[in-house]
């Protein structure tokens, strides 16, 4: 045979192996890719997010209430596998404003009814808010405290009054916390609903203890007695160093930082529905209009422009079918049945919770 020969068969060999190593490749590529198709994929790797947003769920929380609201999203997220960011806290009625002004939120948690009405949501407000828990005012105060001389005669003047329950013995004892002897915190009453619902207290003893609902307000600023801070939170630090001596502040609050306090009668500390209507005889007048005093609330409701509207409200349910067990260790009291205040068309789960006895039609918001 020729050299040309057979150079020219070796190349024409060398091409017919190129064109069967190419033709197993394709082959190969082809069952590959027909073969993942069909093949269901492991548990592992066919998890995906069950709610309908990548993006968590954005919770506003009245600041007293970052603990409680940690503690939901923490149960709900275990339950239902959807993301919530860190609890976004403040006062609730700053916190409106902001939702107001557009703020990306999902979800609201307030204290205060107003913050959830149009009054502060303005074209953000859903129509709707359901009250699921109540809460009180107590007086807190710390170890430093008692390093203060008049601090301790204030308590033990309390004792007796826990003790009697009588009239003249809770008389002393607002005389003596309204005598400028020791410094009284206030949250800031135009951000923080907990510093308004201090000055109604004092208010609402008032009348109780001494016939006039100025007497200890009056009394507490002409002494120079009273602390305002951002908010009721804000004024736990200084509580604690020794800057002031107590603080009006929610019992849950006061439970969630594990402070000392002072619980109040029912007469005063907005926390009885026996009482309702008699906070409601008192008021104290914000940059935004008179509040009337009430019974504390905690309230939830999903903004109109809400980030996820399903999964909101599929957290709106959580909290309204589970808050009576997740948050009994703060001292809050739920409603059962929890209370709707509606002034339009409800969404089909608040429906839902209604059929089945864990929501109650209470009136217009």
């Amino acid at each position: 045979m020729s050299r040309s020969t057979s150079k020219r068969n070796l190349h024409i060999g060398i091409a017919i192996l190129v064109i069967l190593i190419l033709v197993g490749i394709s082959v190969s590529a082809y069952y590959y890719t027909s073969s993942t198709a069909s093949t269901p994929m492991s548990s592992s790797t066919t998890m995906i997010s069950v709610s309908g947003s990548s993006s968590p769920l954005i919770l506003y929380s009245a600041d007293a209430y970052v603990a409680e609201s940690t503690t939901l999203e923490d149960a709900f997220t275990s339950n239902t596998g959807i993301q919530m960011a860190p609890p976004k806290a403040g006062g609730s009625l700053l916190l409106a404003r902001e939702i107001s002004q557009g703020n990306p939120v999902s979800v609201f948690i307030s204290v205060a009814r107003p913050a959830v009405q149009p009054l502060y949501l303005g074209n953000e407000s859903s129509g709707w808010a359901i009250a699921f828990a109540t809460d009180q005012m107590s007086l807190a105060y710390s170890n430093v405290s008692l390093q203060n001389p008049a601090a301790n005669t204030v308590l033990g003047v309390y004792t007796s009054a826990a003790a009697s329950n009588t009239t003249a013995d809770w008389a002393k004892f607002f005389t003596i916390i309204s005598s400028g002897q020791v410094k009284v915190g206030f949250g800031n009453p135009n951000a923080d609903p907990a510093g308004y619902r201090g000055w109604i207290v004092l208010e609402t003893a008032g009348q109780a203890y001494a016939q006039n609902s100025s007497t200890y307000v009056n009394r507490i600023t002409s002494n120079e007695g009273n602390v305002t801070g951002a908010s009721a939170a804000d004024l736990v630090g200084p509580l604690e160093t020794g800057q002031i001596q107590f603080l009006f502040i929610y019992k849950s609050s006061a439970i969630a930082h594990k402070l000392n306090y002072l619980l109040l009668p029912d007469q005063v500390n907005l926390g009885s529905s026996k009482y309702s209507q008699y906070y409601s005889n008192f008021s104290y007048k914000l940059t935004s209009g008179v509040q009337k005093g009430g019974l504390i609330a905690l309230y939830i409701t999903v903004p109109k422009d809400s980030t996820d509207t399903a999964d909101s409200m599929r957290f709106v349910v959580f909290v309204i079918k589970n808050s009576p067990t997740l948050l009994s260790s703060y001292g809050l009291v739920p409603f059962t049945p929890a209370r709707l205040y509606n002034s339009t068309t409800l969404p089909d789960p608040l429906q839902l919770l209604i059929n089945e006895g864990y929501l109650q039609p209470s009136g217009t918001l």
